[in-house]
């Protein structure tokens, strides 16, 4: 089967390398389509002002033992554990986060503190209604006045519409099960160490960026019979009858195929698809995305601030986060005396934000993390600014309801895998993304029929956990 069967896979990120490099294992050829000059996706690492950088902090970590040894196998030895250290920005202090109960007292100040407290007890007593909003969620765990503190304001910087529009959903995947007590017996009574899985104390990160996962991959596919396309964008995939033959290229060239495991955007895949019912459309329709503005800004200067990244919750900043890539492995700087930070801002296609240009961006990016108090005095000597459209699917409150019918619609589709954050509208982290890679080479080659839009749900428990150490594989 592995002869005959040709395969195409749409996007070169962490969901769909991940595919194409478990099928090229199997002896499968695989053509990968990438519409960028460069794989990786949102996961990608790119060379600048002689040293190299991510788009924006993407940390690697899994408790799955599948996908911690396809990392592993792919990277070797060439990573070094990253102690994490991570703020939050809110009224010119800055707050650990995870929340050091101790810490938020004594800067929140007395009177504050006493109202989170017994904003805290009250939702104890007589708890918020739910209505399915992510505000009503995180009051309903923490309280009103926490909620608004540390939660309200980045939450609408990110998404671009009010907590009340935004969907649970989102709380529910990346809050999860932690609650204001037990981020304060963490505090207490296990050394400041925490065991939930999004705010882990450490993790492992590649000597050459992150990127560097993907880019062994896509060295390997094209070793070993598979061909990955860049600069090569995707105009539609093409069915008949319910089943996949082909893909056509953005410049008309068809491409015929047995299979096509699709990463690009779901909206984009099912709005130039033939045979949708019009219900479909318009579900699809109503699915969005939201855009990611990076500004880099070379700082003069070394130990600038000691976090990996801080998230800004500060009302009269636009940016929401910072990411300071010297506090990531020193092999990354390659050397150099400077600092690279950048400073991260989401728009829509229509926002200002979004329309303004480089020389704008930077200026405005300069202004703010002056305005922090970061760099003090230090020199910024250069900027350079990467737009991302659709990085972010929109948790809007419904949204499962739209989506649902799209799902189904392509389920039905014989031939075709759908996966990753833009394929499956799933705010994926990396394991995610190539833990959907991985089941859907199984499911071509070795039949299986894993369920490819159950993955980052509800936080499955996995069936084998394990994490990566300094030594290698820890399994529990």
């Amino acid at each position: 089967m592995s002869e005959t069967k040709k395969i195409a896979v749409i996007g070169a990120g962490p969901a769909g390398l991940t595919a194409a490099y478990e099928l090229a294992k199997k002896g499968y050829s695989v053509d990968v389509y990438e519409a960028s000059s460069e794989v990786g996706g949102l996961s990608k690492t790119i060379d600048l002002w002689n040293q190299k950088v991510d788009l924006g902090p993407h940390r690697f970590f899994s408790n799955d033992t599948k996908v911690n040894e396809l990392w592993l196998e792919v990277v070797g030895k060439d990573y070094r554990m990253v102690d994490r250290l991570t703020r939050i920005y809110y009224k010119k202090k800055f707050y650990y986060y995870p929340l050091k109960p101790f810490d938020a007292l004594k800067k929140l100040g007395l009177g504050t503190a006493f109202v989170c407290v017994m904003s805290y007890m009250k939702e104890r007593i007589f708890p918020v209604k739910k209505n399915g909003s992510f505000e009503t969620w995180v009051i309903g765990r923490f309280g009103y006045k926490l909620f608004s503190i540390f939660f309200k304001t980045y939450s609408e910087k990110l998404w671009g519409i009010s907590c009340q529009e935004l969907d649970e959903d989102f709380a529910a995947q990346r809050i999860k099960k932690l609650s204001l007590f037990k981020a304060v017996w963490n505090a207490l009574f296990s050394g400041g160490k925490t065991k939930h899985k999004t705010l882990v104390d450490q993790f492992a990160y590649p000597l050459q960026g992150t990127g560097m996962v993907y880019e062994r991959m896509e060295k390997f596919v094209n070793e070993h019979g598979g061909k990955v396309h860049l600069n090569t964008a995707i105009k539609k995939v093409n069915c008949k009858n319910g089943t996949v033959n082909s893909i056509q290229l953005a410049d008309g060239t068809v491409q015929e195929f047995d299979h096509v495991i699709s990463s690009m955007p779901i909206t984009h895949l099912v709005n130039n698809m033939d045979e949708v019912p019009e219900e479909v459309i318009e579900a699809n329709s109503s699915l969005k995305f939201r855009n990611t503005i990076l500004v880099y800004l070379k700082i003069e200067g070394q130990d600038v601030f000691p976090d990996n990244w801080l998230y800004v919750h500060a009302n009269d900043l636009q940016m929401g986060r910072i990411t300071n890539f010297c506090n990531w492995v020193p092999e990354i700087n390659q050397g150099e005396k400077s600092t690279i930070v950048v400073a991260e801002y989401w728009a829509y296609e229509q926002d200002k934000l979004w329309q303004s240009s480089s020389e704008e961006l930077i200026e405005l990016g300069k202004k703010e993390l002056r305005k922090t108090g970061l760099i003090k005095d230090l020199e910024i000597s250069q900027g350079h600014v990467v737009k991302i459209p659709k990085c972010y699917p929109v948790y809007a409150r419904g949204y499962k309801e739209p989506l649902k019918k799209v799902e189904q619609h392509l389920t039905k589709i014989s031939g075709l895998s759908v996966i990753g954050r833009y394929g499956a509208f799933k705010y994926n982290n990396q394991d995610h993304s190539i833990l959907m890679g991985l089941l859907a080479a199984e499911n071509i080659a070795e039949n299986k029929n894993n369920n490819l839009w159950e993955i980052n749900t509800d936080y499955e428990d996995y069936q084998e956990k394990s994490t990566i150490t300094e030594s290698g594989l820890n399994k529990e």
